[in-house]
């Protein structure tokens, strides 16, 4: 049963990189960013077992933890500055001055701790009272935004566990540098101060690694200045109404589902000339795709004539590509956009799950030879796309590590993504509890949710 989960706060903090620690800075967007600037806000909460009491929590750990974070945005000093968005035809930039900081939040609650990190399906509002909002937007007398770029909440449940709960802004990073900065900050905390974690692998702010050898930036700076003349604070009471009647629940694909997968389609699609690319990241894209159009269309006799094309996007790392000499530890966006399509009839069919293998597949090899082919085209198919409806979206990634995150405490309990709930993306992770297993987050009206529970174990249960 759902229950509300109320948090009562007890702290609202600044936290600033040391005084004179860093210099001011403006931050150049590159083409890999600029897509960003239409994205909502990234929210992530990481939960963990503490059993302390508030008052020891206050008194030995939080000051720690304040301590360990301002370090931390000394190194990651993009997510303590602002995007700085000058009317048309200057560019957005991110700006980092002397006094800037991160709003923190540190709270209590006392609900169902253990209730929280279940995978079963709950009400998608029980999560949101983790996720701090981030501070509204400022115009200056020139016109220009001034946009924070993070906020963070620190709940504790006494005796029981903590949240830590991060909103940002996906212009600033993507998932790989965002993952970079928070386990370089739970390093820090856990070993007391040390800094040889960013000592190995301190993030690289140099934009001019990124070369925009086919004249992107102006392509999506002209379609971010059209976005930008319309642009509107999203409502609040519209968000409230979608939240209202959805549930979400994480789907674990264990590390045997997935190698049966992968096994059925080798064995099933022999006949083709080149073999398919049957990655994890792949069977399991493919299988969740074709599972949630039957759950979301009224079952699969409503398809038999159906022409119209559904979409799947993902992104790709370009770091450490042939053609992108791009260090892992770069900070900022290096993530290429990919769509692949079917039409329903195609989808849900008989073999709608391997056509769904090899699209995306497909997709997944051409980044070999050509990570930007079609980069021109990126916002103006996202527009479409999303104005055309049936467009399923990943958010995260099973390489990032998501469970590695800790600040002593042990591996997380779960980690989820927030921002589903109002996107209407999936997420993915690796499994915290079976190595090659995959976490599917999902955030669906109840119906579709049961619908959608009943397909993936048929599924499951044929392979």
């Amino acid at each position: 049963m759902s229950q509300t989960y109320r948090v009562m706060v007890l702290e609202q903090n600044q936290v600033a990189p040391p005084p004179n620690s860093v210099p001011t800075t403006s931050l150049p967007l590159t083409f890999f960013d600029i897509p960003w600037l239409l994205c909502r806000p990234m929210q992530r909460v990481f939960f963990y077992d503490l059993p302390q009491p508030t008052n020891h929590f206050l008194q030995a750990i939080l000051p720690s933890l304040k301590h360990s974070l301002s370090f931390t945005l000394q190194h990651f000093f993009p997510f303590a500055a602002d995007l700085i968005c000058p009317p048309q035809p200057l560019k957005p930039h991110l700006l980092y001055a002397e006094g800037n900081s991160v709003p923190l939040t540190i709270a209590e609650c006392a609900g169902d701790f253990h209730q929280l990190i279940a995978n079963g399906p709950r009400d998608v509002r029980e999560l949101h009272p983790f996720v701090a909002q981030l501070p509204p937007a400022r115009v200056s007398s020139e016109n220009t935004r001034v946009i924070p770029l993070m906020s963070m909440q620190v709940t504790l449940f006494p005796n029981k566990g903590i949240c830590i709960g991060i909103t940002f802004c996906h212009v600033a990073a993507d998932g790989r540098a965002f993952h970079h900065f928070i386990k370089s900050w739970a390093s820090i905390f856990r070993s007391r101060g040390d800094l040889t974690f960013l000592a190995t692998s301190p993030p690289l702010h140099d934009k001019a690694v990124i070369k925009d050898l086919n004249g992107l930036e102006p392509i999506f700076l002209e379609e971010w200045w059209k976005w930008a003349s319309t642009w509107k604070e999203e409502d609040s009471a519209l968000i409230h109404d979608i939240l209202a009647n959805k549930v979400r629940a994480t789907f674990v694909l264990g590390r045997a589902h997935i190698e049966n997968l992968k096994r059925r389609v080798t064995s099933e699609c022999t006949t083709d000339l080149e073999p398919l690319h049957t990655s994890t990241f792949v069977v399991t894209c493919a299988l969740i795709w074709v599972c949630l159009i039957k759950s979301q269309n009224g079952g699969v006799s409503n398809f038999a004539n159906n022409d119209k094309l559904y979409y799947f996007n993902f992104v790709a790392d370009c770091r450490n590509r042939v053609e992108f000499p791009i260090p892992s530890t770069y900070f900022g966006n290096c993530l290429a956009i990919c769509f692949v399509s079917l039409a329903g009839s195609e989808l849900v069919g008989e073999t709608g799950f391997f056509k769904a293998v090899k699209v995306i597949g497909d997709r997944v090899s051409e980044l070999e030879s050509g990570a930007l082919r079609g980069a021109e085209r990126w916002l103006l198919d996202w527009k479409e796309i999303s104005e055309l409806g049936g467009l399923v979206t990943v958010a995260g990634s099973p390489r990032l590590g998501i469970y590695d995150t800790d600040f002593g405490w042990g591996r997380p309990k779960k980690s989820e993504v927030v921002q589903i709930d109002v996107s209407g993306a999936i997420s993915l992770a690796e499994c915290r509890d079976e190595d090659g297993a995959i976490e599917v987050g999902l955030s669906l009206s109840r119906t579709d949710m049961i619908s959608f529970n009943a397909i993936f174990e048929k599924s499951l249960k044929l392979l």
